[in-house]
């Protein structure tokens, strides 16, 4: 058996959550930027194309009619109604992406990993993102100078809602320090590629070790 084949493994779905302005978008867009094995999961969704998005790398544009279909079939792994449009994860691209030896990172909220946990089984790793604080919370949504003042209290009260269910992930991180944070993020990741059940070569490899052992004359 190859070094290779013994090192190939099985992907995992990563699914990182926090309120707004936790750092999870930061911390997502560095981790895709700097390791090529995490990919970024592809929802499907029935509202329409923005100006410059592409079908099948931004979503997957479908009607609704179709939505429903995939919904009917168990085409998607989760799904949700944001704003009276449809959104879900297709369970065909991830699946590919899994054996292929990708992770496969997700964005969704507590409610979407609540499904996905319901079907990814041992695939699915989730952490949590906190703020050091709720003032920090509060100061970093206002630095953003993205939103008007109400979608700011507006975030800041949906926060305490999406914080209530930390304990539904398996790795909570506070993020007081981006760099930290990081660092940590991917000591998980890598521990976690290395779970006995992710690697399918290594009981074949065990097995070629063991009849290698001297024969008893």
């Amino acid at each position: 058996m190859t070094t290779k084949s013994v090192s190939s493994r099985r992907g995992l779905m990563l699914v990182m959550s926090s309120p707004s302005g936790a750092g999870k978008t930061t911390l997502s867009r560095r981790l895709l930027e700097s390791d090529s094995s995490v990919v970024m999961s592809v929802s499907a969704t029935t509202r329409e194309p923005r100006p410059g998005e592409e079908n099948g790398k931004d979503y997957f544009f479908v009607t609704h009619e179709r939505f429903r279909e995939m919904i009917d079939h168990g085409e998607l792994l989760e799904h949700a109604v944001v704003f009276e449009n449809r959104y879900g994860t297709p369970r065909g691209p991830v699946m590919q992406a899994l054996n292929e030896g990708k992770d496969v990172l997700f964005d969704i909220d507590w409610q979407g990993t609540q499904q996905l946990a319901e079907s990814a089984g041992d695939d699915l790793v989730r952490v949590f993102i906190l703020p050091p604080s709720v003032a920090e919370l509060e100061n970093r949504l206002r630095k953003r100078a993205q939103d008007p003042e109400n979608v700011v209290q507006k975030r800041m009260a949906e926060a305490e809602s999406e914080i209530s269910h930390w304990a539904e992930y398996d790795y909570v991180l506070v993020n007081d320090d981006l760099e930290d944070t990081f660092e940590r993020l991917q000591v998980i990741i890598k521990a976690e590629r290395e779970r006995r059940r992710r690697r399918p070569g290594l009981s074949e490899f065990v097995r070629k070790l063991m009849d290698e052992r001297p024969k008893n004359k």
